[in-house]
């Protein structure tokens, strides 16, 4: 979920550069407040091609959410959210439709076999994508989500910096991924947090992470988040093995980049 008018294309561009191009792209729509804090999403938006359409023309992520599930098979589906949780709200409230007579949380449970959140910080703290901008969001997932959920915190990421001169390195120039690195901060590195919950969808991640599985995580109203030790709620958090080698995780990541 993202309320920046350009994350969409900017995602369609990326998709676009590396031939993907039939990987579908939805938004939140009817926001309120759209703002672009993005130091190179207008920029890739503008200066490599996609499909080019206002906020309100991309599908709508709900009824896509809906409609890729629908056509899933039954407990294939790993979703992975990098951002906040109201698009996956909105499909754990949403009704029947045309795609399936299930309503939302319903229809999760028969298709998804887990969730990798990258969200929060574990034990406890206060970290952006649970609560800003829509905290309930996080609450009301937490509260309703019985499948298996991973959560990739703010303390692991941190500790894991790319996208630097080994990347400048790698990367065409004529790349959109370039240029975004390039205009974010000129490859002078950035902590990992996404990327790791995007690398615990591969099996080498546990060379380097474990799950921390005893208790669940609870989160308040503001969005701040504590473990809670013993009833166990099918959560669990990624801990770095001891020894792990920050430097090689950060290869890893890089070259996964390189590699699209």
């Amino acid at each position: 979920t993202s309320d920046d008018p350009y994350a969409a294309g900017c995602t369609d561009a990326i998709n676009t550069y590396f031939g993907n191009l039939k990987l579908p792209v939805g938004v939140l729509k009817k926001q309120s407040v759209m703002k672009n804090h993005s130091r190179y999403t207008r920029q890739l938006t503008d200066s490599f091609p996609n499909r080019k359409l206002d906020q309100e023309q991309w599908s709508d992520a709900t009824d896509l959410y809906r409609k890729l599930l629908s056509t899933s098979p039954d407990g294939s589906v790993v979703i992975v959210t990098i951002g906040h949780l109201t698009n996956l709200m909105n499909l754990l409230k949403s009704a029947p439709d045309k795609y399936s007579k299930l309503d939302g949380l319903r229809l999760a449970n028969k298709k998804v076999r887990k969730w990798l959140c990258m969200g929060g910080q574990f034990p406890s703290g206060k970290e952006a994508n649970f609560y800003r901008p829509d905290p309930g969001s996080t609450v009301y997932c937490l509260s309703k989500w019985t499948k298996p959920v991973v959560f990739a915190g703010w303390e692991v990421g941190a500790k894991i910096v790319t996208g630097a001169e080994y990347l400048r390195a790698k990367l065409p120039p004529s790349s959109p991924v370039y240029k975004a690195y390039e205009l974010y901060n000129n490859f002078k590195g950035r902590a990992s947090w996404d990327q790791v919950a995007i690398l615990l969808l591969l099996p080498v991640h546990t060379r380097y992470f474990e799950l921390e599985k005893n208790g669940h995580c609870e989160v308040a109203e503001d969005g701040s988040n504590n473990w809670k030790d013993g009833v166990a709620k099918n959560h669990s958090y990624v801990k770095l093995r001891p020894g792990a080698d920050l430097t090689a995780i950060a290869r890893l990541i890089d070259d996964m980049t390189i590699r699209n």
